[in-house]
């Protein structure tokens, strides 16, 4: 039978959300863990009946077993139940599914107004007379900032002392992005508009896509490339600390779609609620340090991805544009690269194609594989 783990360096099995017996599918949350980073929801990628729970209170390392789901097609044991028929998968956003999660709404209750009847979150938050009565929530973990930051200081001066960082920087007119932007805003209610923080995602993933070698880890001695873009984006906690969860299939979300999962997954980050597939699977680390941030940052890549690309304030700045002297909104973008995977021909090439998608936010909108 396989067994579900617990994919962080070391926890404490606090809550199990379903009992023993229970039929479980891909998605489901299935126990909190909690750990330096405060408290992380586990889900399950598999489908049966969950068996063998550990008891709560159960130190975890890396890897460790919390308990085995059996197959549809397995014998069950003594105290298990049949497992229910699978269910046919509901058409939803990420944002809409988690929210139906935390709501106890079923989403094949719904009617999507999204593209094609995509289930989208204001869909779920519509719904609260298909809400069941609920339980009592469940407390967070408690947050320790001085056990954060000495998680950090752990990851990071691994990453000093074994990755040969090489950085490159480089200066991007953000004029025309911004200006579709503000077209784009303009049009729409508050609840939909863009952030430029989208943008950069959407053209960190594409540039991502084009210069592949720069997306993926460093692992038994050799770069393994990812075949999807999910970006880690950098989250700076209100008790202090950082965390940088995977928004997945950067590459392939529509604008909308990615500003969705961003403002949901900055909410749950702050209020101590992600998972634990968004911790351990970004293929690449995006860091922003917005409008009230510094002009540029030189970033420490998160081992064993193979890179961090980051973003400074965008400024008003005097530029060069047809042999003439205006003055633009320019971005300062930077990049750090694993020089055991990659070198600067290569990393000079990604900040171009990343500086080309920003110079096209229309593009940018059109491209949804």
């Amino acid at each position: 039978m396989p067994a579900l783990g617990a994919d962080m360096e070391m926890g404490r099995l606090v809550q199990w959300c379903v009992p023993a017996g229970a039929h479980v599918r891909p998605g489901d949350v299935v126990a909190v863990v909690e750990t330096q980073k405060g408290a992380i929801d586990v889900e399950i990628f598999l489908d049966g009946v969950l068996e063998d729970l550990v008891p709560l209170g159960t130190e975890l390392p890396v890897g460790a077993v919390l308990a085995h789901v059996r197959g549809q097609d397995e014998a069950p044991g003594a105290a298990a139940k049949a497992p229910a028929p699978p269910a046919t998968r509901v058409r939803a956003s990420p944002a809409a599914r988690r929210r139906a999660q935390e709501l106890g709404v079923d989403l094949a209750a719904l009617a999507g107004s999204g593209p094609d009847g995509v289930i989208e979150l204001a869909d779920v938050e519509r719904a609260p007379q298909l809400r069941p009565p609920q339980a009592a929530p469940r407390e967070a973990a408690g947050f320790d900032p001085a056990q954060m930051r000495a998680a950090i200081a752990t990851a990071m001066g691994r990453s000093k002392r074994e990755i040969p960082h090489y950085y490159l920087t480089q200066a991007i007119d953000f004029g025309a992005s911004q200006q579709w932007l503000t077209a784009y805003n303009e049009e729409r209610a508050p609840a939909e508009r863009l952030l430029a923080a989208v943008l950069l995602l959407k053209a960190t993933a594409l540039a991502l896509r084009e210069v592949p070698a720069l997306n993926g880890f460093w692992r038994d001695g050799a770069a393994q490339l990812a075949q999807s873009v999910h970006a880690g984006w950098a989250i700076s906690l209100r008790g202090g600390g950082l965390v940088a969860p995977a928004l997945h299939d950067a590459d392939r979300a529509s604008l909308p779609v990615l500003m969705e999962a961003l403002r949901d997954l900055v909410q749950r980050a702050r209020s101590g609620h992600l998972r634990s597939s968004e911790l351990s699977d970004p293929t690449v680390t995006v860091t922003s340090l917005g409008e009230r941030g510094a002009d540029s940052v030189l970033g420490v890549i998160y081992p064993p991805q193979l890179a961090l690309v980051g973003f400074g304030r965008i400024a008003m700045r005097p530029w060069v544009a047809d042999g003439q002297l205006v003055v633009r909104p320019v971005l300062q973008a930077s990049l750090a690269a694993d020089h055991r995977a990659s070198d600067g021909h290569l990393g000079a090439r990604f900040l171009d194609r990343l500086d080309a998608a920003l110079q096209d936010p229309a593009a940018l909108a059109r491209s949804n594989p």
